[in-house]
């Protein structure tokens, strides 16, 4: 079906189910967290779901680490040191891996910042949404504007020379001088990265079953724009569709999702995508979503929710609906690298994409033009199998 000369690189992701509060936006697998957190119960089930995934990837060294959520800050730095331990024990970590948790501010998270980072983790990605406390009551968010400030003065403190603060824009009471003082105070704290994304209204949320008033589309847009240029003026180049990073300081673990790497996807409700030379076949595997259920089925076959490998026929679309993210596209090469096919698989869709206007290509590189970025979802379209 492929022909895989070289495996991409491989990656490791860690879903944490538990957030203090669903907020209304989120539609990623998070709950409620108990009273008590069975901490010890998850991370036996944890490196369960690890040793059984760790056989169809023998041998390859993981690049990369990013522990996702919820809220994964919930839980304390000994319940990582034990997963850490067991992931070294198991799988071969690059020693200049890139290692991210993902930590929401608020005062009881802020004091393990030191533990994290001296267990290895060397990157935080701190969700902080805005810096106004009108729009974090509207989002639901349980922290406010000086807990978001103190969380990153913190991370400064105890020594991350590696975060990104996630920041969002077109909340509900937003204005222009309001989303001109989140980007400007984000950029004032110095990150070495930003996630700077537009609040969508997701199926199976809240919002989107009892929707917030939010600003008209077109100011949006403007917004976004001069956010933009405060952010390139400061030294943050965009690189994909809502990633800003200073120098040297792209996230290395999505990077590998956008360039269509593989990745094991550990927890509940966890994703993963992975390559096999052997059987020449890329296969997408995902897990149990409710926690318990998790636990309960970690280790056995019962945990898979899917197992499913990807057609050849879909391949090209699913290898652009991720590529195609980042601003300066890819090389040329890597589609057969990561694809398993050759390049000539899509020419149809890229001859129809550059007619369009919407890409451009030579034998060395391939990426969406300046219309392509503004019309992505349409230019993704045209990869969808016919």
């Amino acid at each position: 079906m492929y022909n895989f000369t070289a495996l991409p690189p491989l990656s490791l992701y860690i879903h944490v189910p538990w957030c203090v509060r669903k907020c209304p936006y989120c539609d990623f697998n998070s709950h409620k967290s108990p009273d008590q957190i069975p901490e010890d119960a998850y991370i036996d089930a944890l490196i369960r779901d690890l040793e059984q995934e760790v056989p169809l990837i023998w041998g390859r060294t993981v690049t990369s680490i990013f522990i996702g959520g919820g809220t994964p800050s919930l839980l304390s730095a000994e319940a990582y040191d034990r997963l850490f331990s067991a992931i070294r024990a198991l799988l071969p970590l690059s020693s200049q891996a890139e290692i991210t948790l993902e930590a929401n501010p608020g005062t009881f998270e802020q004091e393990r910042f030191a533990d994290y980072l001296a267990l290895g983790i060397n990157r935080l990605s701190i969700g902080i949404q805005s810096f106004d406390d009108q729009a974090l009551q509207a989002l639901g968010r349980i922290h406010d504007k000086d807990q978001a400030i103190k969380a990153v003065e913190t991370a400064h403190k105890v020594g991350f020379e590696n975060f990104n603060l996630d920041l969002m824009f077109g909340l509900p009471h937003q204005t222009a001088s309001k989303a001109a003082h989140d980007v400007n105070t984000a950029i004032a704290l110095e990150p070495t990265h930003i996630s700077y994304y537009q609040l969508t209204l997701e199926p199976n949320t809240l919002f989107y079953q009892q929707p917030p008033t939010l600003p008209d589309e077109d100011p949006i847009i403007d917004w976004q724009i001069d956010s933009q240029q405060l952010l390139a003026e400061a030294g943050y180049r965009q690189y994909e569709v809502s990633a800003y990073a200073k120098e040297n300081k792209r996230c290395q673990h999505n990077l590998n999702y956008w360039q269509f790497g593989d990745y094991l996807g550990i927890g509940a409700g966890a994703h993963g995508k992975i390559s096999d030379a052997a059987q020449q076949s890329i296969t997408r595997r995902s897990k149990q979503k409710q926690p318990q259920a998790f636990i309960d089925t970690a280790g056995t076959d019962k945990v898979l929710l899917s197992d499913e490998k990807i057609s050849r026929k879909d391949i090209g679309f699913e290898f652009m609906l991720n590529a195609l993210r980042l601003t300066d596209g890819f090389p040329t090469p890597l589609f057969y690298q990561h694809a398993g096919v050759p390049i000539s698989h899509i020419d149809k869709a890229l001859e129809q994409a550059q007619h369009e206007g919407l890409l451009e290509r030579n034998i060395h590189f391939i990426k969406p033009t300046e219309k392509g970025q503004r019309y992505l979802n349409s230019l993704i379209e045209l990869f969808l199998p016919q």
